[in-house]
């Protein structure tokens, strides 16, 4: 026993270390994490809403952290918010591309992750998201969607050659299939961002988990979500 309890505490410092040296946002009441935006590069302040926001951002336009600029920029194929380039192994497929675009729209827009930002030291952004969990569904879709599409890396958060101002594979990294990097949909959703989603069992609708995808006009099922963790 004594044996299992010391590799979970260091399968567990060896996660937080991962994260960046994460630390739980602690400095807000309970109920501020509810409608918050994180401390990051193109985050607003607070949310509000935003009525000119673009294409798959737009489930946010009542109530958003972020601007209508940068939802137009997160449908372009390099854009000027981070310089990173999705097609880097060769043309992402369309079907593919829209799960990592409503990804960063989920990242940049949302006022429903609260209970899972975490403070961090980088450069670029004061806060993250770790362990989000995400509808085992939307997973599986974006897992079915990429898996013949093209990729070099298993960590999209680090490791890239960035000599040129955007994104390419490092020295020896070779472009296979996102199947052969990510050969479940859980290595997909939990290895890509460094663990920011963990893939949960719940379904979306249960309100037990983040959903990616969602019907605006049902109304922010997200929500329930942060109120229920």
């Amino acid at each position: 026993m004594d044996m299992a309890r010391q590799m979970m505490q260091l399968l567990l410092l060896a996660l937080v270390t991962a994260a960046g040296s994460a630390q739980p946002r602690n400095a807000r009441a309970r109920t501020d994490l509810l409608n918050v935006c994180m401390n990051a590069k193109h985050h607003k302040a607070q949310p509000s809403p935003e009525d000119e926001l673009y294409g798959q951002c737009s489930p946010w336009k009542k109530n958003a952290c972020c601007t209508a600029n940068t939802s137009q920029e997160l449908h372009k194929d390099i854009s000027r918010l981070y310089n990173f380039n999705w097609d880097h192994c060769g043309k992402m497929q369309p079907a593919c591309k829209r799960h990592f675009i409503q990804d960063a729209c989920l990242y940049e827009c949302s006022p429903n992750l609260g209970p899972w930002i975490w403070q961090v030291n980088q450069s670029w952004r004061k806060e993250r998201i770790l362990n989000v969990p995400l509808c085992k569904e939307d997973c599986e879709h974006w897992w079915e969607d990429c898996r013949t599409s093209y990729t070099c890396k298993s960590n999209w958060h680090k490791g890239w050659n960035w000599s040129s101002g955007i994104n390419e594979c490092p020295a020896g990294a070779l472009c296979r299939t996102f199947e052969s990097y990510f050969p479940t949909p859980a290595a997909l959703c939990e290895g890509l961002w460094g663990h920011s989603f963990k893939v949960s069992n719940y379904s979306g609708g249960s309100g037990r988990c983040i959903q990616m995808w969602f019907d605006s006009a049902q109304g922010n099922a997200n929500e329930e979500v942060a109120k229920f963790y």
